[in-house]
């Protein structure tokens, strides 16, 4: 019989971590084991208050399927049981760790997907002001892609000092919905003039209809990736004539499942594809590597903002991110 345990781990931020809603030093994370004849598979997730969620609340709700997955849950069924977000991520996630450990064979092949190849990961630079910003930006400038968080007015000034620290770096702009219609305009002609390549949900989500108005001539080389207004494919309907791109997430997804769904059916609708994570460990990070095959962007840097990992974790060389061991999951 299938047993459940769950467990709440704290992970230290090397420095803090700053977007627009917040700061924090520490990671704190949700990990979900399921146990069957002695074989472990294990899920990571990370609650997040942006939806309600909180780690004591997702690990309650975790325990709480206890019973199901003593009984054999599976995968599909869990779409049915539980909504997308964190909770069901690492319930999914664990169960595809558990089902390729029985099997003796790898998720991708489970899953009939291409093996996961080195990816370029993006490195994301924490809101501050713009001379921290710059220096930040100076001390990365050796990665191909950073991801800039931005926080509303003051943008334009942020986003050209990063510029200034990172002269030939692709950059990524995030403004984790901090923008509003008074500083729209400003801030996108301040990213189009330092050549930022993709702005990531700038306005709030169900306040973004302004963004189906802004034309491709105006926008110029610069597409608005949806983050927080995607989290499953039934939201593709409402984003589409807004975005050119999505963050798939798997602690918005609800697991790997879910997300392989989202990104087949973005994909059909000729969406660009960017695959994210929250702050968290290479336990969150593997499964989530497994969508980066064909993927425009990957931002799959959280293990390079904490001050540890887990052991074993991802082989980073520079932002590489390098082959996915079995003895960390999948």
């Amino acid at each position: 019989m299938r047993r459940l345990s769950v467990a709440i781990e704290s992970w230290p931020i090397a420095g803090a971590f700053t977007i627009s809603r917040g700061s924090r030093t520490e990671a704190r994370v949700v990990v979900a084991t399921v146990e069957d004849g002695g074989v472990h598979g294990r899920g990571e997730c990370v609650p997040y208050p942006r939806y309600g969620e909180t780690v004591e609340g997702v690990a309650a709700k975790i325990e709480s399927f206890g019973e199901a997955i003593a009984g054999g849950v599976t995968r599909a069924e869990l779409l049915t049981l539980l909504p997308g977000g964190a909770a069901r991520n690492a319930l999914d996630c664990a169960l595809w760790d558990l089902e390729a450990k029985l099997a003796g064979k790898r998720v991708w092949d489970l899953a009939g997907i291409a093996a996961p190849q080195p990816a370029t990961t993006a490195y994301t630079l924490s809101l501050g002001d713009p001379a921290s910003m710059e220096e930040a930006a100076r001390a990365a400038r050796h990665r191909p892609l950073l991801k800039v968080k931005l926080g509303g007015a003051g943008d334009a000034e942020r986003i050209a000092a990063v510029r200034r620290g990172a002269p030939n770096a692709a950059l990524i702009a995030d403004a984790n919905e901090a923008w509003n219609d008074a500083v729209f305009a400003e801030n996108l002609a301040a990213c189009r003039a330092a050549a930022v390549s993709l702005v990531e949900q700038p306005l709030p989500a169900g306040a973004d209809a302004r963004l189906a108005d802004v034309a491709d001539e105006d926008r110029g080389s610069i597409r608005f990736c949806a983050d927080e207004s995607i989290h499953t494919a039934a939201d593709l309907g409402q984003i589409a004539a807004r975005y050119q791109a999505i963050n798939i997430k798997l602690d918005k997804t609800g697991g790997l499942t879910a997300a392989l769904e989202l990104k087949r059916e973005a994909l059909g609708r000729g969406l660009s594809i960017m695959v994210g994570c929250m702050v968290g460990t290479s336990l969150a990070m593997a499964p989530a590597l497994l969508l980066a095959n064909g993927a425009d962007y990957v931002d799959l840097d959280g293990p390079l903002l904490l001050a540890r990992d887990r052991d074993p974790g991802l082989a980073f060389e520079g932002s590489v991110i390098g082959a996915l061991p079995s003895a960390l999951w999948g």
